[in-house]
């Protein structure tokens, strides 16, 4: 049995990993070895980051949604219209409310309107 040679995958492998530490600084992004600790420890990263991302999203929406209602109604706060949509029955996620305040602010105000008459209540 004729001997086989292992370089093509073995190179196919490291291409695969230079090609992912493209445009990293110096070494890294050439030698297979230190491309290697680069690429393992961006992926940690991004791995981390995406549950990161979910969080900074929502405490952005949470803010949106403050300062809008605070414009409609100086009185009334965030957790406070929280409650006041789940007494008016109003199933809303915080995404499209703080959609509904950047670029609708009058449907917006409708729906403040609705939870300080639930409050009310």
């Amino acid at each position: 049995m004729s001997r086989t040679k292992g370089g093509t995958v073995t190179h196919a492998r490291h291409r695969k990993v230079v090609k992912a530490a493209k445009g990293y600084y110096g070494a890294r992004s050439t030698n297979f070895r230190t491309a290697t600790q680069a690429v393992d420890k961006a992926n940690q990263y991004a791995t981390r980051d995406r549950k990161v991302r979910k969080r900074n999203f929502r405490a952005l929406w949470i803010q949106r949604i403050n300062a809008a209602v605070r414009m409609h109604d100086a009185a009334l706060t965030y957790s406070r219209f929280i409650n006041g949509l789940s007494l008016a029955g109003i199933e809303v996620d915080r995404k499209v409310l703080a959609d509904l305040a950047v670029h609708e602010p009058d449907a917006f105000g409708t729906i403040v309107t609705k939870v300080q008459a639930a409050l009310a209540a």
